[in-house]
């Protein structure tokens, strides 16, 4: 088995650097390695892809974070459960997309990153990847605890099934722009810059349609509804993105499909909050209770179980249910459910009852309220000097 190499061996900065730091090492070398300007080496490209790699991975704080701690194999270990980082070996539009991020976006630089290192466009085909879509999912708290299998309808663009992606009508096959000779590109070159545009005669695409197909108009992709299965791994929470590979928009002339980002909000529960892995549960129960002790029943994730109250219990105390919260979404183990006992009071009270009250308050003194006794001396304390 091949050792990865480490990310920050990779892109020359310290395990302390700064964020401005590891970005201009990215940047410098993103430059150096980039395959436009490399044509056709296959060394060049892979050293590309790993830094690209390396930077997506240190460029965020969270995946940043968890591989300090583990390596390499913290982030595989979470592949899978909504933390994504950049694949090992991933096709070279995911760097090309790193490398566009890190930049800035395509309208920011116009034509000069353009014409010096192209965009995701395989150029003589026409071929482009397809957009990356987004879906908002609305969860139950316990689908999120626990897991679910979804099923979402996406509305997208899809390759034609009559003229296969390519445009064209029956008998017919797109040729060769005459005026940018397939490139799809239109370039200017002054002095050192090369700025280049898109061809303005066959829009980009590199290659003309005489006779377009009759179901897509010539666009090579038609707007289908498509019903998607979701895997919603135990332990997302609101903000927890999961990537789903291929299911965004279809490419344009044969290029790859973009991908399907299902984004997670997790709906309030009417028991149980959360905080990270654990979760929280308030108990009312009664004075006498929590006076002499007893035992109760408090509500789980996974069910009813019993909790003794020792004598005494104040109200506000904690009680911890070990394992009783949600199960990690990186594998880490299962939270625990905090329980915090609050001591009802009575708001209607009978004759008997609130006799028998003030018979217990009259003879009860500090040793039964010392909270109260110890508050009562600290007052009788400040008003005498």
């Amino acid at each position: 088995m091949v050792q990865k190499r480490d990310y920050y061996e990779i892109l020359g900065v310290d395990r302390n650097s700064a964020a401005d730091d590891i970005k201009k090492a990215y940047r410098r070398l993103a430059m150096k390695y980039h395959p436009d300007k490399n044509p056709d080496n296959a060394a060049s490209e892979e050293k590309f892809k790993e830094i690209s790699e390396a930077y997506e991975v240190l460029s965020d704080d969270k995946k940043r974070q968890v591989y300090d701690q583990f390596g390499h194999s913290g982030l595989e270990s979470s592949a899978g459960t909504g933390f994504h980082g950049f694949q090992a070996g991933a096709d070279i539009h995911e760097a090309l997309r790193t490398f566009m991020e890190a930049f800035g976006s395509e309208n920011s630089f116009g034509g000069i990153f353009d014409g010096m290192f192209g965009t995701s466009r395989r150029r003589g085909t026409g071929a482009t990847r397809g957009s990356d879509l987004r879906y908002d999912m609305r969860l139950r708290f316990t689908e999120a605890a626990f897991g679910a299998k979804k099923q979402i309808d996406v509305t997208k663009l899809e390759v034609c099934k009559s003229c296969k992606g390519s445009g064209a009508g029956p008998g017919s096959k797109p040729t060769p722009c005459v005026k940018c000779g397939g490139d799809g590109q239109i370039r200017m070159t002054q002095g050192f810059f090369s700025i280049s545009r898109p061809c303005d005669f066959c829009q980009g695409t590199g290659t003309v349609i005489s006779n377009p197909c009759s179901q897509c108009g010539g666009q090579g992709r038609m707007r289908h509804k498509k019903r998607i299965s979701v895997n919603i791994p135990a332990g997302v929470d609101t903000g927890s993105r999961l990537k789903i590979s291929g299911e965004g928009e279809a490419g344009i002339k044969g290029g790859p499909p973009g991908n399907l980002y299902v984004v997670i909000n997790v709906e309030t529960h009417p028991i149980f909050d959360r905080h990270g892995d654990d979760i929280l549960c308030e108990v009312p129960i009664m004075f006498p209770i929590a006076a002499i002790g007893g035992e109760i029943q408090v509500p789980t994730l996974n069910g009813k179980v019993n909790l003794k109250i020792p004598a005494g219990t104040q109200s506000g105390t904690i009680f911890r249910l070990r394992g009783k919260g949600i199960r990690n979404l990186r594998g880490y183990g299962t939270g625990d459910e905090h329980v915090r006992i609050i001591i009802e009071t009575p708001q209607k009270l009978n004759r008997e009852q609130k006799e028998l009250l003030q018979q217990f308050s009259a003879i009860s003194g500090e040793k039964e309220h010392p909270l109260n006794s110890n508050f009562l001396k600290k007052v009788k304390k400040l008003f005498s000097k």
